[in-house]
């Protein structure tokens, strides 16, 4: 076995340095569902630029490529059909020239027309029908302009929504004060998509995850506003107007865009659109580039990422490598993380600062450039690996960088020890039912896998189980997020998989006694959880409001890597199920030295939005078999409770 694992990490490590960018860093292809490229087309057509023909080509191609045989399309590869991922990706397909009577529409709409019909979407694709005409804008939610001029300490404070959902919740303000109406230089319509007229179109019902009560009151508010609209000051109107594409515009982010993902970057191309900004005006060319830049074009097919990964993917990269004890691959993490400690934030007092006002900037953002909005996780993970380095190689230089980032990981910790991604104590949960907020996501509430990361920071940096402060917190706080079977939810990798691994791992790195039930109970619940052929693999249904369990689904590479790396964490590196495991990445590797994950292993939101990093087929494989070969060469003995 030991021959082969070599030989195995051998091949990965090859193709991971190949992937090596020239400056050092790493960044790999970060798909979502056909939907994210239908908007890409949306937006296109909405400001009446024509796509150039060959591109065109490929979008079309990609998005019927994508299409499930009985017509729909899945928010996950292979998953069951999701009428907004349709609907966007029907309309889109039109837009690209595809006739009605085509086959493959013909299908979707019937599909379609089954579900309801376009008039049950959802929030976000209800904006984009109502800037082309298809429905009025009555049916959707009110977010008043005037809500950036409300006091700090008023319920429904533009602070006290998640930073991504603020960025989108601005700019729909704006948009709801101008109503622009697509360029949509064809015309084209999906009147066939409605059981009844698009204009009798009525608001979304209560979603299951909002609460009855808050719904029916702010309902009631919606309704409210949605009447005195017309009576409105005008002057208040108007300040809050100046103010809100203020901040709009104030946020651009040159070439990496407003929010630095395509739906933000698209708001704020409408918004610049209807304010009447003209094509060429820099600010207009510069957001067209940050969508360009999102582009993914081959040969033969091309779509549109949400957004792009390096930080987070160039320090998985070096954690492998550094695992991997090669020096070729020492040399490669060394030049990453130079490229890291140039991109940290350190001078610029982002939106999480209005809740940690007195807290020094130290973070990374998850994509190349966001500085009002750092990333605890991405943080965490990059000051780990930075020690780990400094461990391997002395010469590195990396003392500061991990003192900052220690610094503003702490102050970002929230009063029940845990950590968001984003935001400190964001836990106003009356927001996600606020007839806007159907897609659950207002607030960045600490989460398991999050707080696991950092403290395995903490403890790579010295804490242990019995330390007080930060660590006795997270520790408490992480204990207590265990489920009643053993495992932990994970809210930024699907599911409880992603979850167990990123406790487990942070439990060790704090010295956590290996033989308590916590652990043991993980540990167990991980070994059940091997399917048949040696790997894991999980699915969405972990995510149901009705029964949020993890349930079995064919392997993929990723989770199978993050069930080992658990199980090790747990001190099972001698178990069978683990040497199986280890079999089935070795039978599952290309000949390149990479795996690939058949479907999306990566969490946006909940229910609503899945990515693929196309990094982790390879830098999550490649570390399980670098651990395994440590763990083994150095004889550290498993505990064989099962």
């Amino acid at each position: 076995m030991n021959t082969r694992v070599k030989h195995g990490l051998k091949n990965a490590l090859s193709a991971l340095l190949d992937k090596q960018q020239p400056d050092g860093h790493w960044v790999f292809e970060f798909e979502a569902d056909a939907g994210m490229t239908a908007e890409y087309v949306l937006l296109m057509h909405f400001l009446g630029e024509p796509i150039e023909q060959t591109l065109q080509g490929r979008l079309a191609r990609y998005l019927r490529d994508q299409q499930q045989p009985q017509g729909g399309w899945p928010l996950l590869r292979g998953g069951s059909f999701n009428l907004n991922v349709s609907v966007k990706t029907y309309f889109a397909l039109k837009l690209l020239g595809d006739a009605p009577d085509d086959p493959h529409l013909q299908r979707a709409c019937a599909l379609i027309r089954q579900h309801g019909g376009a008039a049950n979407c959802n929030v976000v694709t209800r904006i984009w029908l109502a800037l082309y005409n298809v429905i009025p804008w009555r049916v959707l939610p009110v977010i008043p302009v005037e809500v950036i001029l409300l006091p700090r300490w008023f319920p429904f404070h533009l602070s006290k929504i998640f930073c991504i959902p603020r960025l989108f919740t601005v700019a729909f303000s704006v948009l709801q004060v101008l109503r622009p109406t697509a360029c949509n230089p064809q015309d084209v319509g999906i009147t066939e998509l409605f059981i009844h007229p698009a204009s009798e179109t009525t608001p979304l019902p209560r979603a299951p995850h909002q609460h009855r009560a808050w719904f029916v009151c702010f309902s009631a508010i919606d309704r409210f506003l949605h009447r005195i609209d017309p009576w409105r000051s005008k002057g208040r109107r108007e300040k809050a107007l100046e103010i809100a594409v203020g901040y709009v515009t104030g946020q651009l982010n040159g070439e990496d865009g407003y929010g630095a993902a395509l739906p933000t970057i698209a708001i704020s191309l409408v918004v610049l659109q209807a304010l009447g900004y003209p094509r060429d005006h820099c600010a207009m060319q510069t957001a067209r580039r940050a969508c360009e830049k999102l582009l993914v074009v081959s040969e033969r097919q091309a779509y549109c990422q949400p957004c792009v990964s390096p930080i987070w993917d160039t320090a998985w990269a070096c954690r492998a490598l550094l695992e991997s004890g090669h020096p070729q691959g020492l040399e490669a993490a060394l030049r990453g993380l130079d490229w890291l400690k140039q991109r940290q934030i350190l001078d610029v007092y982002g939106g999480w600062a209005v809740a940690r006002p007195h807290l020094r900037p130290g973070g990374w953002a998850f994509q190349y450039v966001l500085p009002n909005h750092p990333d605890v996780d991405d943080t965490a993970l990059v000051a780990t690996v930075m020690h780990r380095a400094m461990r391997v190689h002395p010469g590195a230089h990396y003392g500061e960088s991990i003192a900052r980032a220690q610094e503003w990981v702490q102050g970002m910790q929230g009063r029940q020890g845990g950590w968001g991604a984003y935001e400190a104590d964001n836990t106003q949960y009356y927001l996600n039912s606020i007839p806007f907020a159907e897609h659950g996501m207002m607030i960045d509430h600490p989460t398991a896998d999050v707080s696991a990361r950092c403290l395995a920071m903490l403890g790579q940096l010295g804490a242990t189980p019995v330390s007080e402060g930060a660590t006795g917190d997270a520790l408490r706080y992480l204990l207590a997020e265990q489920e009643t079977d053993g495992s932990w939810y994970g809210r930024w990798g699907i599911n409880f998989i992603y979850g167990t691994w990123s406790a487990l791992e942070g439990l060790a790195a704090t010295g956590y006694d290996p033989f308590s039930e916590a652990v043991q109970k993980a540990r167990h619940w991980l070994i059940l959880r091997q399917n048949e052929d040696g790997g894991w693999g999980e699915d969405t249904h972990g995510y149901s409001l009705e029964y949020p369990r993890h349930r079995p689904s064919a392997s993929t590479p990723s989770q199978t890597a993050w069930a080992l790396l658990g199980l090790m964490a747990a001190g099972a590196v001698e178990h069978p199920v683990t040497a199986k495991g280890i079999d089935y990445l070795l039978r599952s590797q290309k000949y390149d030295g990479t795996w690939t994950d058949p479907h999306a292993t990566g969490t946006g939101v909940p229910r609503v939005l899945y990515m693929k990093y196309h990094g982790y087929g390879l830098y999550f494989p490649m570390l399980a078999l670098a651990r395994y070969c440590t763990l083994s060469q150095a004889r550290i003995s498993a505990t064989e409770v099962v």
